[in-house]
């Protein structure tokens, strides 16, 4: 790879998703990528955040309109509820994701040689 190649991969990794190459967040999408939703208490264990880590980092990708956040309550069987709060990417969330995937790919491809 010549020179000026490197240069423009460089440059490249330096257009990633901010939000998402974040590695919390690129853990949170890449989980959501893989499911229609998730549980906030799914979420906590797969990413191995902390509660409030976690929910900060859902806020941050809320607030970019690249996840839902729905909070309702599921019951117990016992007769009771508990809360609930369960994720989902967005259109757009998905649309960033694979943008940023497909970019990273790239990037490493050319970067093997």
């Amino acid at each position: 790879m010549s020179e000026r190649q490197q240069a423009d991969e460089i440059k490249n990794i330096t257009n990633f998703d901010r939000l998402i190459h974040e590695p919390s967040r690129l853990a949170i999408m890449a989980v959501l990528w893989a499911s229609e939703s998730a549980d906030f208490k799914y979420l906590e264990n797969t990413t191995g955040l902390t509660k409030g880590n976690l929910s900060a980092h859902l806020r941050k990708l809320e607030e970019a309109g690249y996840l839902t956040i729905n909070k309702g309550y599921r019951e117990t069987g016992a007769g009771g509820n508990y809360p609930l709060t369960t994720c989902a990417l967005t259109k757009a969330g998905r649309r960033a994701f694979k943008d940023y995937r497909r970019q990273y790919l790239a990037v490493a491809r050319q970067l093997e040689d």
